[in-house]
């Protein structure tokens, strides 16, 4: 009989001593609780990651060895004609509700992983042949690999959109990155397991899942447990990861790590997305035929005292990094709110399709922030979206830090709210010449900003009169706003126009010496406030 052990963490911060040696991840609906010491007959849990992760940490890092010279020439097209044989899919033939197939080295992946496979709490690494691969117009590359050439990373197959079919749900590939999709959707953001100083002057640092033990499943299980060693210069994680595929496709995640050095900063639950331009972007070079381009559209935060923040995505001329408060934050998620065809009208790319992410705590995470870290960025190519949160006090060199934590990989994330919810905003420049009040110094922009929801449908314009509460930061002057019944969306809609100072020549030049101005806004009704907070940072001079 298959079974996991469990880990039950408590604060953020925990002494080596006090260390529980298992893992069991609930199921979906519950939360992750302690279950004691692994059994005696050492069978392979959690437990052994964790020790596996602490004792690694006592020792230097070292360097993955370089892939042999076959490998160096191939180029994206090459690697790509490169594939699995199904065939020889792990699981197949037992008709278990899960498959395996993995990835060749090559390319961008210069680093081969360890993959392992536990059966009955006996763990056996996975010999990779290059027998399991097909090389297409590589024809002679196959002939120069030696016979085992390991892995980069794998993905897993279930029957989510047709019961007799196994579609591609999961794969880890590259660094401590993965990604996911439920039902009908098509892969977009991305996870990672950990962030080491992201968006500081001396760069960030990139662990990676340099081993993988897989649970073999039992024929009716729903769901799939993974471990993974986490590595890099400065620290090293032991990682449980418990999968539900589905409509909505539900990862439940344990961290435990270990530090060799001290870091800066530490992100936890950190999600890598790309937003090329949208609704809410100004005119400039970057955009093409399609009205907009990108993966996820906002970053929504849920706060302690019960506030919902929503912040569009942008993608300005020189990167910005904006912080909020978040203590025992209670979950955020980088969505993509846009699922109609016609906001992209792309038949190939089908953005429409592309998954939300919304990350949900387990326990208490105490003290810290989100940061949002967006990269200018020329091509759609380029993930240049980061969003985590991060604690306000690290662990020493000798004291592990843990945290648990559920993502769900989603369609539409209306449900997410509880109240009102942004569906739209938009940003114009008003020309001076189409109100009198706007003859003073400084450029004058409006925001038009669209507002959702079953609890906003249901209010009668002809009885109730909604208003809203606008604050914008120094620097900026609110000149007028409106809010008004949207037929169309049935939702209500908030406009308003802002004036920002006027700047010199040498400040435009320099747009990075003082940082965007913060504007806020939420519908309300008399006391009541109706709506998440829309929040949002602009600067004339960084729009294109």
């Amino acid at each position: 009989m298959k079974q996991h052990s469990r880990l039950s963490i408590g604060p953020a911060l925990i002494g080596a001593s006090t260390l529980l040696a298992a893992l069991i991840l609930a199921i979906p609906g519950t939360s992750l609780l302690g279950s004691g010491i692994a059994s005696a007959n050492q069978e392979f849990s959690y437990n052994s990651v964790i020790d596996l992760a602490q004792e690694l940490s006592k020792n230097p890092y070292v360097e993955a060895a370089p892939l042999p010279e076959p490998f160096s020439p191939l180029d994206y097209d090459a690697w790509r004609d490169i594939r699995f044989d199904p065939e020889k899919s792990l699981w197949r033939k037992q008709k278990l509700p899960f498959e395996v197939q993995l990835f060749h080295p090559g390319f961008l992946y210069q680093n081969t992983v360890s993959i392992n496979i536990v059966d009955n709490g006996k763990a056996e690494e996975l010999p990779v042949e290059k027998s399991m691969f097909t090389y297409g117009r590589n024809r002679t590359l196959g002939e120069q690999l030696p016979e085992v050439i390991g892995a980069a990373g794998f993905r897993i197959h279930a029957p989510i959109n047709t019961r007799k079919y196994f579609d591609e749900f999961l794969v880890f590939l590259g660094a401590s990155y993965f990604r996911a999709v439920g039902k009908g959707q098509n892969y977009g953001i991305s996870a990672r397991g950990l962030a080491v100083d992201t968006a500081l002057p001396k760069g960030e640092e990139f662990p990676w899942f340099r081993k993988f033990w897989i649970v073999k499943p039992n024929r009716k299980d729903k769901d799939l447990v993974i471990y993974a060693l986490l590595d890099s210069q400065s620290l090293t994680g032991a990682y449980a990861f418990r999968v539900w595929p589905g409509t909505t496709t539900q990862v439940d995640v344990a961290a435990r790590i270990f530090l060799r050095n001290p870091v800066e900063k530490l992100g936890f639950a950190p999600l890598t997305s790309m937003f090329f331009y949208g609704e809410n972007s100004l005119p400039s070079p970057r955009m093409g035929w399609r009205p907009e381009v990108h993966d996820s559209d906002g970053l929504l935060v849920n706060l302690a005292n019960g506030e919902w923040l929503w912040r569009p995505l942008q993608n300005l001329r020189t990167l910005q990094l904006s912080s909020f408060e978040a203590n025992d934050v209670q979950g955020f998620g980088v969505l993509q709110r846009d699922r109609n065809f016609h906001d992209y009208e792309d038949l190939e790319a089908h953005y429409e399709q592309r998954p939300s992410v919304w990350i949900e705590p387990i326990g208490a995470w105490g003290n810290g922030h989100m940061e949002l870290v967006q990269i200018p960025s020329d091509q759609e190519i380029h993930d240049n979206i980061v969003a985590y949160w991060t604690p306000d006090t690290l662990p020493t060199d000798d004291q592990p830090l843990a945290f648990e934590y559920r993502m769900r990989w989603m369609g539409d994330p209306a449900e997410l709210s509880p109240g009102g919810y942004v569906t739209s905003t938009r940003v114009g420049r008003v020309h001076k010449q189409e109100d009198a009040k706007e003859e003073q110094d400084g450029e004058v922009y409006i925001f038009v900003v669209d507002f959702g929801g079953e609890t906003l449908a249901k209010i009668d314009p002809d009885e109730e009169e909604l208003s809203a509460n606008v604050d914008v930061g120094q620097g900026a002057e609110l000149l007028e706003q409106q809010v008004f019944p949207n037929p169309e969306t049935k939702g209500w809609r908030l406009s308003f126009k802002v004036r920002f100072a006027s700047k010199s020549t040498l400040e435009r030049m320099l747009p990075d010496k003082e940082g965007p101005i913060e504007l806020r806004a939420f519908l309300r009704h008399k006391d009541d406030v109706l709506s998440e907070t829309w929040s949002y940072t602009f600067k004339p001079e960084l729009q294109e």
